[in-house]
């Protein structure tokens, strides 16, 4: 078989099988969206200690690391792209909704693949962690579509609004302090 199958993949897979679980839950209709959200909240929990899994791994090859940051931009954009846009889509059909969505999982995916670029430039240039992101990070949906709901409840214009305003800080030349989780040293 292709691929690398060791334990530090074990986390990217899991918030694969999360957001898929809720895209499928939304396409079947036998459950609201809460479930979905619900996914996209456990695939942001999952996406916060991939990395640190992958780095415990002593000794990781230069393929195992880019395997590891390629199937993790992969998953963020079904997890954080589509997953979010097809909530909004559940909650509302309209025009203008569907061209947000469209924008929204663009601006994502053109924010994964700049940070996949930006990031391999970078670690050839040092081995030291990423201090800032450039535009805001996709995983942040994570956090931010479960507080429209928490605050906002179904409300379709929130989060059309919210899909809205993250597509454009996805690309927005802003930068934001990256969290450094450490389990252990």
């Amino acid at each position: 078989m292709i691929g690398y199958y060791d334990y530090t993949v074990i986390l990217t897979y899991l918030s694969l099988i999360s957001a898929t679980s809720g895209l499928f839950a939304l396409l079947k209709g036998d459950l609201d969206f809460r479930f979905a959200l619900l996914c996209l909240a456990i695939s942001g929990l999952l996406d916060c200690f991939d990395g640190v899994v992958a780095r415990s791994k002593p000794n990781r090859s230069l393929e195992e690391k880019k395997n590891g940051i390629e199937i993790d931009s992969l998953t963020d954009l079904i997890a954080f792209g589509i997953l979010p846009a097809s909530i909004m889509m559940k909650l509302n059909r309209s025009l203008c909704a569907y061209l947000v969505a469209i924008f929204y999982t663009l601006t994502a995916m053109i924010r994964l693949a700049y940070y996949n670029v930006s990031e391999d430039l970078r670690q050839a240039q040092t081995d030291q962690c990423r201090q800032y992101y450039e535009g805001l990070p996709v995983t942040f949906s994570a956090i931010t579509f479960p507080l429209v709901f928490l605050f906002f409840k179904a409300k379709p214009e929130a989060y059309l609004f919210a899909c809205l305003l993250m597509a454009v800080l996805f690309i927005a030349p802003i930068k934001i302090k990256k969290i450094h989780i450490h389990l252990w040293k």
